[in-house]
Order: C-alpha cells, then structure tokens, then sequence
C-alpha cells in the first residue's frame, strides 16, 4: 500500500481501504487517560475535526457526537448492537461509554477490512481493556480470542494509597480459524534446559528454574534475580546454598 493517511480514521477506513485487504492490525487508540496531546493537523478548510481533537485530548466526555455514534451503532444490529445496548445499561451516559461509542465502529470496520487469514492486536491499558474485551468478542466472536499480552513497563512507581500501575494489555483477536501466525523460533539455551524439578521438605516438587522478576526482593541475597532465592532466605527451614528455590506457586 505505501500510503500514509492523514484524517479521522473512521473515514478513512471507510473510503479508501477495500474489503479483505488487510493481512494484520495493530490498533494503539487514546487510552482515556485524561492526558493532552498536541493536535498533528488540520483539515483542507484550516478547521479541526471534532473526533480529532477527542483523541488528541484522549479525554473523552458523553455529548451529542457520542449519543450519534453510540446510536449508530445500535440500529445496525446484531452483536455489537446487543453489547452496546448492555453497556448502555450498566455505563449510562458516562465517559466510558462515550469511549466505546467511538471505538465500536472502528472495531466493526477493522473487521472488516482483514483478510480471512488476518489478525488483530488492541493495545489498551487497565482502564478499559475488560470492556474493550467484550465489544472485541461482540465484533470478532469469543472464539477469535486467541491471547491477553502483558506489557510490564520498567518505572512505575506507588502512591500511598494505591499499587503502581506496572503494565498494558495487548488484545489479540483473529478474522477466522485459518490466521497466519509466525511463532518465535530463538536457539534454546541448552544450559537453562530441562526444567529440572526437586522435592522439598512438604513432600511438593518445585521448580529449580526460573520465575524472575525485579526488585525488590524479599530479603536482600548475594542472587541476582528478584525472585531467585535459597528456601532459608524466603523464611523456610531447607538447605542454605543448594539447591536454589523459586517462588514456591510454581509447583509441578
């Protein structure tokens, strides 16, 4: 294709990009965040779209433009009809509802636009990822959910009165059972392999590999990964050097 576009991306779909064209998404909408971002560009008239400046804020407010789109999308029918209709109920006129109204015909021309072996990932965060889930079953189907992405990011950091927010979700959807998929194919690193399980004193197999994570660790050891421990260092009562424990949930 080669072709930037620039505009609404509704639009866009809707004009220019044919039917069973598009071998694979990766859709990155505004978050809802509540966070300003500088609007890239304007219209032939100097004018700037409404539904541009939306996502350029990504604060994203119930009005007359998202009462449209919402009820747009209920007249057509059909799954995504009922799901919106649902959401309708439980939302009400709130902010999040208004963002579903704008990501719901999206989604539908996405769909429509892959080709049969085509496939789809949502990147989205906590925030609305479970409701984004349920419009994507309502577009795709719940058996076009192939997978749930975890993004960690590497700097969040707490307040007091809540856990840091440490990740993002990828949603990974497929047009049809036939989807093209190229599975990641690295050497094995022969030195880390089998995953040798042991028995600890409780009579439960562990495994001696691998479990990592940040900091901080429970207790401060000479080990270099979070999680990667001796059994006494995590409190219990078994050998002090050898062999090396992971998290204990990780039971064979």
């Amino acid at each position: 294709m080669n072709l930037l576009y620039y505009g609404d991306n509704l639009d866009v779909l809707r004009r220019h990009i044919d039917d069973e064209s598009v071998d694979l998404v990766y859709l990155d909408p505004p978050f809802n965040s509540n966070a300003n971002y500088n609007v890239l560009f304007a219209e032939q008239d100097g004018a700037r779209a409404a539904s541009q400046i939306k996502a350029f804020e990504d604060t994203w407010r119930w009005d007359a433009n998202a009462a449209r789109a919402c009820h747009e999308v209920i007249e057509a029918g059909g799954n995504v009809s009922e799901a919106m209709q649902a959401f309708r109920t439980f939302l009400g006129d709130s902010d999040m509802m208004a963002y579903l109204a704008m990501m719901a015909p999206r989604l539908v021309e996405l769909r429509r636009v892959l080709k049969a072996t085509g496939s789809l990932h949502l990147h989205c965060d906590p925030t609305a990822s479970h409701y984004l889930k349920m419009l994507m079953d309502a577009v795709f189907g719940p058996a076009m959910f192939r997978g749930e992405l975890i993004w960690q990011r590497t700097n969040a950091r707490s307040t007091p009165n809540r856990w840091p927010k440490i990740h993002d979700v990828l949603l990974f959807y497929t047009k049809g059972d036939a989807f093209c998929f190229h599975s990641l194919k690295v050497p094995a690193d022969k030195a880390k392999l089998p995953h040798t399980l042991i028995t600890g004193p409780d009579g439960v197999k562990y495994q001696t590999y691998e479990l990592t994570a940040p900091e901080p660790r429970r207790k401060a050891t000479a080990v270099s990964r979070g999680w990667d421990s001796t059994q006494t260092s995590m409190g219990g009562t078994g050998p002090t050097t050898t062999p090396r424990w992971t998290s204990g949930t990780d039971k064979g």
